[in-house]
């Protein structure tokens, strides 16, 4: 009778899925559902007659419609037809099964799988939390561990234990494995300043057990002293005391949110996510006033990959060259955002929704936060004192929205923002912040060190390693239109060889339209030059041509060896800057499966073909670098370092587009006192 009752539950929850799929997104780019993910589950489990852990989910993502469906969807829906028909929802799986990697593609308006095949190719597919999960716990259980662990004197209750991807390194055939590497936490929740160094376990991850383990040497844990950072753990002398502030917004946000599309000022947007990039932005135009309608920037947008190699080679530190978006999920990672601390008390809070192993929907409350940042600065200004008894000072205050999310991956804290402004800008930020790789050593003070520590010495028994971080911007310009173009504006010396000036050279700029991919491969730095999408087939009232500039911030080349086997994998970053034609299953900078991928389904392979750009539908990745050489105030926990990009109006608009911007209406706020 129980068994009755259970399975008449499940056939109504089942239906009432089925019945209410249809009405669960507004936007063909909504990131998928709770009852969409549920779907899928029941779906994929009922055709491949298995369930969890014989078969695990992977992966599971919105697959795209088409881009000219999704524009002509937006088109249709302009003209307020709300008989308009949204495309049909596809989903995308990976699925673990027999030990294979399965491509699966599910119709959730037909309610079954259009197609299905197993991966043939190199690599695996990114991770879930619930198989790192185990493999972390496997340690425990296992008698050689624990007999090291009690050698060392340690409390093995006090030892956490983390997952390591295993990179490549020429092997002919890969397992799917991870390594196990393990911190204490006696004294302190900082656990990854605090190596149980020597020990290695390798998990195979498809069997659930332990296939290789060592233990080759044993030196000092590092100290648990000067290492919270919980301020209830802080003690005196304390740092500096901040005033508080008070954000006050009468007439309430500026901004409004409609499902997931956000219109706020002269900007609207998408705003999606997926498991595996995290916050997505899609079809952001610009409200023109002198055309009076909105014009497209960009029709899509996310961190596509993030490159993490150390520059330690030695044994227990080598395989240590994480992709952290395709291995660990960027998406995935992505953590509660804490109000007023993360973001300010002003903004607004989406959650988001990935499945687990198991196909089941988890959430993540408070993962994406949108506020409008008043931070005291400047949008344009102008005193004018020359005009003979008057002085003319206009000053307008710069507002911008932003939209933000904070992915912890292992140690370390990434904080994406997307900043869109008046001005017609995006702004594109990075901030790392968390905790170092830490290495454990014998050293106690610079002057023992004999050859190469691969990092700083940060404290006793303590060296911050040497490492980068690439971060590979997926952006799918659309200037005002489809067809792009990519230029480079070349900054170059004229010299004056006659005598028409006092003069002896100034520089100018010599235009050159990338025709193939060869063409737009860019290493930033090495000459002086503006990189401009254009549309050629659009003009300005002068002639000029649409565009928006690529300004670059943070800027690093690779200084791996080119066939050194991470940088096989990571190739990707060659070049800070490559332009692609749009092409909708190239969506991974690192490759579709880049856990022990070898490099041949990257970046820098599809651009070999050498594909045209010019006047096409075409993709800019640009990648952000940083080489970090730690220092100690990067410990016990990193203050944020900051990096990032712009995306700028060039020749879009016809003049300064927020020239009639008016003052925002002071706020007058009662004065306190605590006099009597």
């Amino acid at each position: 009778m129980n068994n009755m009752k259970l399975a008449l539950l499940f056939l109504i929850s089942t239906l009432f899925s089925l019945c209410t799929i249809a009405s669960t997104y507004e936007h063909p780019l909504d990131p998928l559902t709770p009852s969409e993910f549920n779907l899928v589950r029941t779906i994929v489990l009922k055709s491949y007659k298995a369930s969890p852990p014989k078969l695990t989910f992977q992966y599971i993502g919105l697959d795209e419609p088409d881009k000219s469906i999704v524009l002509s969807w937006l088109s249709s829906s302009k003209t307020h037809n709300k008989s308009t028909t949204l495309p049909r929802r596809r989903v995308f799986v990976i699925a673990r099964f027999n030990k294979q990697s399965h491509e699966i593609i599910v119709d959730l308006s037909k309610r079954f799988i259009v197609s299905s095949k197993v991966h043939s190719g190199h690599g695996f597919p990114m991770l879930t939390f619930d198989e790192q999960d185990v493999a972390a716990e496997l340690p425990h259980s296992y008698k050689p561990f624990i007999d090291s662990v009690n050698k060392r004197g340690l409390n093995i209750s006090q030892v956490v234990c983390s997952t390591f991807t295993v990179g490549w390194y020429g092997e002919a055939k890969s397992k799917r494995t991870l390594k196990i590497q393990c911190f204490y936490t006696e004294g302190s929740v900082n656990l990854y300043v605090r190596p149980v160094e020597g020990i290695t376990l390798v998990v195979d991850l498809d069997e659930r057990k332990v296939v290789q383990y060592s233990d080759r040497f044993k030196i000092p844990v590092p100290k648990a002293e000067g290492t919270e950072y919980r301020a209830s753990k802080q003690k005196p002398p304390f740092g500096p005391t901040f005033n508080g502030a008070a954000f006050v917004q009468p007439n309430g946000p500026g901004f409004k949110i409609n499902g997931h599309s956000i219109s706020w000022a002269n900007w609207e947007f998408h705003l999606g996510y997926d498991v595996r990039a995290g916050s997505m932005i899609s079809v952001a135009s610009i409200f023109d006033i002198e055309q009076q309608r909105y014009r497209r920037v960009l029709y899509r947008g996310y961190i596509s990959e993030f490159f993490v190699p150390y520059m330690d080679p030695t044994a227990d530190w080598f395989f240590k060259t994480y992709l952290d978006s395709g291995e660990f999920g960027f998406g995935q990672s992505i953590v509660s955002l804490v109000p007023s601390a993360d973001c300010p008390s002003n903004a607004a809070f989406f959650d988001a929704h990935y499945a687990g192993e198991d196909g089941k929907p988890v959430k993540i409350a408070n993962a994406i936060c949108v506020f409008e940042k008043y931070a005291g600065d400047i949008m344009w200004r102008h005193t004018e004192s020359e005009i003979p008894d008057e002085e003319i000072t206009e000053v307008r205050p710069d507002i911008s929205l932003v939209v933000r999310t904070v992915s912890t991956v292992g140690n370390y804290d990434y904080i994406i923002d997307w900043e869109f402004k008046p001005s017609g800008s995006i702004k594109l930020g990075v901030g790392l912040s968390g905790i170092l790789g830490i290495k454990g050593t014998p050293y106690t003070h610079v002057d023992q060190i004999k050859g190469d520590a691969f990092g700083t010495l940060l404290a006793e028994n303590t060296i911050g390693v040497h490492h980068d971080h690439y971060l590979t911007y997926y952006l799918d310009l659309d200037i005002d239109g489809e067809d792009n173009s990519f230029v480079k504006t070349n900054l170059e010396t004229v010299k004056i060889t006659d005598e028409s000036s006092p003069r002896k050279s100034y520089w100018t700029v010599v235009h050159e339209t990338a025709k193939t991919e060869a063409d737009a491969r860019i290493k930033l730095g090495l000459k002086p030059s503006e990189l401009v999408v254009i549309n050629p087939n659009k003009e300005t009232k002068p002639g000029n041509k649409l565009g928006y500039r690529l300004f670059p911030g943070t800027v690093a080349h690779p200084l791996l060896l080119s066939d050194d086997y991470p940088q096989i994998r990571g190739a990707f970053t060659n070049y800070n800057v490559f332009v692609t034609p749009y092409n909708k299953s190239e969506k991974w900078a690192g490759g579709l499966y880049s856990d022990q991928g070898r490099g041949d389904d990257t970046l820098n392979v599809w651009s070999l073909r050498n594909r045209s750009i010019e006047n096409k539908d075409i993709v800019l990745w640009h990648t952000v670098g940083i080489h970090h050489v730690p220092c100690q105030e990067d410990f016990p926990i990193m203050p944020t370092l900051n990096g990032g990009f712009e995306l700028r109006p060039t020749n879009f608009f016809e003049s300064n587009p927020v020239l009639k911007t008016k003052q925002p209406k002071p706020v007058r706020v009662p004065k306190c006192t605590s006099q009597p």
